[in-house]
């Protein structure tokens, strides 16, 4: 980096600028709010740690972190598996190979809060309709319960990112030396022997990035949280965003929304970092 020109740090500081003045400055400014009773706009005592030993107590904070933690669970397990799965579909010699990448990547490009609306339209009203035409009640009142919320979550977030994910996998299934894998079929490999011995332990990489993406997405999501289901019913379907933003806005408790977000910060931190030794680890084992 001691050999750099000076035209590259010139180039560089507008994106450092714009870095320390987003995110670190009003990280910082945050975590010592969090210590007081700020209230947006002044901070008239330093009151400790007392915002952090209140919301170890606060039931709806932590079934928020709860449900967070499965739905982000979930979804990992499952756009990992539809991501490498799609991958798998579009890199095979077949002549609809770009327009297959084209449809499945396209959710990704909708907004969350459209996205939200879309699926709450189809959940409510076109699954009410299926259900009334066959007879079935387990279609009927969709996202009236936290368990079709949760689901109705699980499901919008795999359709919207999958795409994404997929593409991540194409970039490393398309680097294998298909000298491997001609001479493994060579050898009488099977697709599931190919899969297991090649093609899988040189994607390891793909796994790691990820997986990051995936987890750390699925602990942040709040605009689809917001459009779907709102947190209900009864803030049952409420995710830790949705919390600490209406904690912030809606009850005007700045500092104590701060220490959230702060606990927040530091419960996403670990599990992503966490992750990623273990899968770096794994790719060296490899």
């Amino acid at each position: 980096m001691s050999n750099r020109s000076p035209w590259f740090w010139l180039f560089l500081s507008p994106v450092v600028l714009s870095l320390l003045l987003v995110v670190v400055v009003p990280f910082v400014y945050g975590f010592i709010f969090s210590f007081t009773d700020w209230n947006g706009l002044v901070a008239n005592s330093f009151v400790g740690f007392q915002n952090y030993f209140q919301l170890f107590q606060e039931a709806e904070f932590l079934d928020s972190i709860w449900f967070t933690v499965k739905f982000a669970i979930v979804t990992v397990l499952l756009l990992n598996a539809m991501g490498l799965g799609l991958a798998l579909l579009v890199t095979r010699s077949i002549r609809s190979n770009n327009w297959l990448r084209t449809i499945f990547f396209m959710p990704n490009l909708i907004g969350g809060l459209i996205l939200g609306f879309i699926w709450q339209f189809i959940f409510i009203n076109v699954f009410s309709d299926i259900g009334n035409r066959i007879g079935s009640e387990a279609l009927q009142g969709w996202l009236s319960t936290t368990s079709t919320g949760f689901w109705g979550l699980v499901i919008l977030t795999a359709w919207q990112m999958a795409g994404y994910i997929m593409i991540i996998y194409i970039a490393y299934l398309e680097n294998i030396p298909k000298e491997l894998i001609e001479a493994a079929k060579i050898d009488g490999a099977s697709s599931v022997q190919r899969f297991k011995n090649i093609t899988f332990p040189l994607v390891a990489p793909a796994f790691t990035v990820s997986m990051f993406l995936t987890l750390s997405m699925g602990f942040k999501i709040y605009d689809q949280n917001l459009s779907l289901t709102n947190g209900g019913p009864f803030n049952s379907t409420q995710m830790v965003a949705m919390e600490i933003v209406r904690t912030a806005f809606s009850d005007n408790e700045m500092a104590y929304a701060q220490a959230k977000a702060v606990i927040f910060f530091l419960i996403v931190a670990v599990i992503a970092l966490t992750q990623v030794f273990y899968n770096k680890k794994r790719e060296v084992e490899m």
